[in-house]
């Protein structure tokens, strides 16, 4: 056992996009992150450091709501400039519902940054020069098409101090039950 690592490893919570969308948005941030920094697929975060010494009571929690969500309508109508990044805006009412409702329920044990303002979005290229940044907004704004997709669930992950490991995968009542996240690129 590598006593480097954490006994109880923080957890990220991510939303499961539908295939299309995901390989969609996975091949801009392919093409765009820093490859050296590129070790996650593309996402949607919902929560970026859930206590995992909480593992099971958030993972049942996770189970009871997912069983009763519709598959949640995403709309990625524009681009963010980020300074040193660009990023797809998400609008997804609905979306912003369910989180704020997991945030209600958790709420000792949200981070500083998981207790912000929640602004869903893709983060297509991080921690590039700024004219390098503006120049990628730029262009992808120039050819971005506004864009609908679903969420079908929710990943929950291990955060190991780099790529990281699938956890639990959360389906919502009317998304497909036979998926393959691997398959999607996920790591």
């Amino acid at each position: 056992m590598n006593d480097s690592l954490p006994l109880f490893p923080t957890l990220i919570l991510t939303l499961k996009l539908d295939q299309t969308t995901f390989e969609q948005v996975n091949t801009l941030r392919q093409q765009y992150f820093p490859p050296a920094r590129n070790i996650v697929p593309a996402h949607i975060t919902l929560f970026h450091a859930l206590p995992g010494d909480h593992k099971g009571t958030i993972a049942q929690h996770l189970q009871t709501q997912c069983a009763q969500i519709p598959a949640i309508d995403l709309h990625l109508p524009t681009l963010r400039f980020l300074g040193n990044g660009v990023a797809i805006e998400v609008e997804a009412p609905a979306l912003v519902e369910l989180r704020q409702s997991f945030a209600q329920t958790w709420s000792d044990w949200l981070t500083a940054q998981d207790q912000q303002k929640y602004r869903p979005h893709i983060t297509l290229q991080n921690k590039v020069a700024a004219a390098t940044a503006r120049q990628t907004y730029e262009e992808l704004t120039q050819q971005w098409q506004p864009t609908r997709g679903n969420a079908e669930g929710v990943l929950l992950w291990y955060y190991r101090n780099g790529p990281w490991e699938l956890a639990h995968e959360f389906s919502f009542r009317s998304a497909p039950t036979n998926t393959n996240s691997l398959k999607l690129g996920y790591r």
